[in-house]
């Protein structure tokens, strides 16, 4: 039997019932959401049902969302069925206030080195996780440096100024209409 989208989102409603939503499709891959304190329910469910049988993480990140009040972080897992060939979306979110997740360390072994990678660059504390550290920054920062806290650049420097490179700006580079009114323009762009 292949498995469809329509055949999982069923078999998870009728396990949880409303606790699992936001149902989307983006390019084919199933994608939904849980409640966190859900998060290993929802994971043994879809490993141990023998229809569905994801039995594999391929991926385990985080993302942060400024502008979600409450949940401005999202853990999300890939799950693989290999011999069904079929993959999904699974995602929770946390405030970033007490981003705690329950680690799935017990049920995949490779989201041991995932989640330290997710705790690493945006803070996620997986409660239970059995060595949960940073392990590509220093121990000694106390910022995480993925999250949209911070500017990309220093605002301040000139040399990165709009305008220095033809996007516009105070002097009209790039600013067609500015342009025809100083007749900066050559005359064949102005017909």
């Amino acid at each position: 039997m292949a498995l469809s989208n329509d055949f999982i989102k069923q078999k998870l409603q009728e396990r949880f019932g409303q606790q699992v939503k936001n149902f989307e499709e983006p390019f084919g891959m199933l994608t939904f959401e849980a409640p966190k304190e859900l998060n290993l329910e929802v994971l043994q469910f879809l490993y141990n049902d023998k229809e569905l049988g994801f039995q594999f993480l391929t991926d385990l990140t985080a993302v942060h969302y400024p502008a979600y009040a409450e949940r401005e972080i999202a853990v999300v897992y890939h799950l693989h069925n290999l011999i069904e060939n079929c993959r999904i979306r699974f995602k929770v979110f946390t405030a970033i206030q007490q981003p705690d997740i329950n680690t799935a360390t017990g049920l995949f072994s490779s989201s041991n080195w995932q989640e330290r990678e997710a705790f690493d660059f945006y803070g996620v504390n997986f409660v239970g996780h059995p060595n949960l550290k940073r392990i590509m920054n220093v121990e000694e920062m106390d910022y995480f440096p993925l999250r949209k806290e911070y500017p990309l650049e220093d605002q301040s420097r000139i040399d990165k100024d709009d305008e220095m490179f033809g996007r516009g700006g105070s002097f009209g580079f790039g600013d067609t209409a500015t342009e025809r009114k100083l007749g900066t323009i050559p005359s064949a762009e102005k017909e």
